[in-house]
């Protein structure tokens, strides 16, 4: 099987244990992650070859994260070592009606400072059938993003599979780059782009055409995005595949969550699941997307399918502490089938 190969900076998550508050915290409990790291380990999970690239600190702390990615299955021939540190972020988990915080300490982290030149990705791309980056990297700064751009150029002259989660993040863009214009160069590589309604206003000024959105309370309006992904897909041509998560948030322990994949002419939406009692949301889109990769690998010809077992895998997701995924393929099909029930297994 030909590896997938993902790009982007993996984190220092530190987060005050259970649901207490900064304020409160006397320890933190510790775990590495990110939005790509993420997505590679899901995909290892599934037993697909995947190869993850950063720059990390040749120090303990970024060792630490080497180890992370090792434990999980997860290719690192390709990491860079170099810079100082590795970024950082701190979590508040929300609940009820108190939402959850980030706060960011990753300036002039390892990745924030990767250069054009210092990845062979002609090397990496090799054997590899799908690249996957998101809109977090261009927005840690502008060597971060032309580093970005230097590995789309090369994957598309190497005829590799590119994918995009826009991931906007508002806390991020502080270095002066333009947003649109970096974004809009970046997504016209790709086949595949996913993105939710935030993502396509902020980065491309798209809107939704003549029905609201609703992203709080008990109703999440599917047919509200035909008219962004129809929008998106004009703006950026080469995509096959236009894919939205649908997240409806009741509160921050309870959320409506589903998606619906566009590939031209038709929409496809998934099974709405109400997930109840979250025990962490951090990462539900990158295990949406890893979910999607495989999906998309193994059900070349079913893209109902493909976007079922995103849902369903991203569902599940909200179970697990931690950023990364760590269900099973026979669990996702167990709630593909319709046993939400969560009964012991014996």
């Amino acid at each position: 099987m030909e590896k997938v190969v993902t790009f982007g900076e993996i984190m220092l998550r530190l987060a005050p244990p259970e649901f207490l508050r900064f304020s409160q915290a006397n320890s933190f409990d510790v775990v590495y992650g990110g939005g790509e790291s993420n997505v590679a380990v899901s995909l290892a999970n599934y037993g697909v070859p995947v190869e993850f690239v950063t720059r990390l600190p040749k120090n303990d702390i970024g060792q630490c994260a080497l180890m992370e990615m090792r434990k999980r299955n997860v290719g690192t021939q390709h990491i860079i070592q170099g810079g100082d540190r590795l970024g950082i972020y701190f979590l508040e988990t929300g609940a009820v009606s108190r939402g959850s915080k980030v706060v960011y300490d990753r300036a002039h982290s390892a990745m924030s400072e990767i250069q054009p030149g210092m990845v062979n990705w002609k090397k990496v791309f090799q054997e590899a059938q799908w690249f996957h980056w998101t809109g977090i990297t261009p927005a840690i700064s502008q060597s971060a993003a032309d580093a970005c751009l230097e590995a789309v150029k090369v994957a598309s002259e190497m005829g590799v599979t590119i994918s995009t989660d826009l991931n906007y993040r508002a806390k991020l863009w502080k270095y002066g780059g333009d947003r649109e214009k970096i974004m809009t160069e970046l997504t016209s590589y790709c086949d595949i782009i996913l993105g939710n309604e935030e993502d396509a206003e902020m980065h491309f000024g798209i809107e939704p055409e003549g029905l609201d959105i609703t992203t709080q309370g008990e109703h999440v309006k599917a047919a509200a995005f035909l008219s962004v992904c129809q929008q998106m897909q004009k703006k950026f041509p080469k995509a096959k595949k236009v894919i939205t998560t649908l997240r409806g948030s009741i509160s921050a322990s309870h959320n409506i969550w589903a998606g619906v994949l566009y590939d031209g002419k038709t929409m496809y939406e998934s099974a709405q699941y109400q997930i109840t009692h979250i025990v962490d949301r951090v990462g539900g889109g990158d295990s949406f997307m890893g979910a999607l990769i495989y999906g998309l690998i193994h059900y070349p010809n079913d893209d109902q399918k493909a976007l079922d077992y995103a849902v369903a895998a991203s569902c599940l997701k909200h179970t697990i502490k931690g950023d990364a995924n760590l269900v099973t393929i026979e669990e996702i099909e167990k709630l593909m089938g319709g046993d939400a029930s969560g009964r012991v297994a014996r």
